[in-house]
């Protein structure tokens, strides 16, 4: 059997063994130790949000994506509403398109790919267009790993009495978003990024009061986010059948981010990775496309060397040989290609990491990652 490569991606990523472990183990849907065992995801998913007692952590079977429908489509008004995305990258337009599937009124503001966000910028929209009455942003837009000022975006919108959802997908579980410092309306991320489970389940951390005003509002049975924190209530299970095996996964991961001190503790790891990658790809000469201020310890995008000799499709190549799946860019700013510091990576695989780009340069005759 082939060795299993690290994945340098934004997710899916690299897992423990006994994340996968967990996994091994059927569980039946009505089980009260599953039902049980769920219950407890729940509450630790919120609690990360600092969430306790005004939200409530609502799952849906699916990617990241599916949990974002589930936000907008549940909990943006069908009438007499109008969503604001900030826009910075592939995430945000995805917002959009989603919004503009659904039929919702929405507009956007739009930055380069290689910017955050301006908090001053959409003070000023917001304070001459009184027809916005939600706000969206990307927390960490992994187009190019942007850090998004959400902290302060939080405090305007909140000034100007919108309301606020927050894609936290590369960002939940790593960097700080509690819900007393970035009043949310509600924020959607997954199992399997920064919290380290598997892919396959996505959920909403929702004010209470708004989910429960929200009966109807949804476009879909299946990701009608109130209708599935009523079956919640009901009888702890969920409405359609569950990805058990997920959620097994998923109370595993929660036991390893808390025995690694939670947010800060994971946080800490990754910006510690990040710091190794930093100083090894730039010492063979490559770029990053984001200056250090604004970089999220999650991934990072590097610019194409311009040596002739270096083809990404080869340098990918002979990277996965030996045992590293990096990410094409995604940027239309620049040609460029994506490596990233998160999952259950260390600062020994980090290191290995640059000793096979610096092996892989010297195979493919390339004398510097200079764009």
């Amino acid at each position: 059997m082939d060795k299993v490569p690290l994945l340098l991606t934004p997710g899916p990523l690299t897992t423990s063994a006994s994340v996968k472990a967990a996994m091994l183990r059927d569980w039946g849907s009505r089980d009260p130790g599953f039902i049980a065992m769920n219950a407890g995801v729940l509450e630790r998913l919120c609690a990360i949000a600092g969430g306790q007692g005004a939200h409530v952590a609502v799952p849906v079977q699916g990617s990241g994506t599916f949990a974002v429908e589930a936000m907008i489509g549940t909990l943006l008004p069908r009438r007499n509403a109008k969503l604001l995305v900030l826009v910075n990258g592939a995430y945000g337009h995805r917002l959009v398109k989603i919004a503009q599937v659904l039929g919702r009124p929405v507009d956007f503001m739009e930055w380069t790919e290689d910017e955050p966000v301006s908090p001053s910028q959409l003070a000023e929209r917001l304070s001459r267009d009184m027809s916005i009455t939600h706000v969206a942003v990307v927390h960490c837009e992994t187009t190019s790993g942007v850090l998004n000022p959400v902290e302060d975006i939080a405090k305007i919108v909140q000034a100007q009495r919108r309301l606020l959802f927050v894609d936290a997908m590369s960002s939940f579980g790593a960097l700080p978003l509690e819900a007393g410092k970035v009043p949310f309306l509600a924020l959607a991320a997954s199992s399997n990024k920064c919290l380290e489970g598997v892919p396959g389940l996505g959920f909403v951390i929702a004010d209470q009061t708004a989910l429960a005003a929200a009966a109807g509002n949804a476009h879909s049975l299946a990701l009608d986010l109130h209708g599935q924190w009523q079956g919640f209530a009901a009888n702890g299970q969920w409405r359609f059948t569950p990805p058990t095996h997920v959620v097994a996964a998923l109370a595993q991961a929660l036991d390893e981010f808390d025995a690694e001190g939670g947010v800060a503790g994971r946080g800490q790891r990754y910006r510690d990775n990040l710091g190794v990658l930093l100083a090894g790809m730039r010492g063979l000469g490559f770029r990053t496309l984001l200056a250090d201020d604004v970089q999220a310890p999650i991934i990072v995008t590097f610019r194409m060397p311009a040596d002739p000799a270096f083809d990404f499709q080869a340098f990918y190549q002979a990277m996965a040989r030996r045992g590293f799946l990096i990410y094409p860019g995604k940027l239309t700013v620049a040609d460029s290609f994506r490596m990233g510091c998160i999952g259950r990576l260390d600062l020994s695989h980090m290191k290995a990491a640059i000793l096979a780009v610096q092996e892989t340069m010297k195979e493919m005759g390339v004398a510097s990652g200079a764009p």
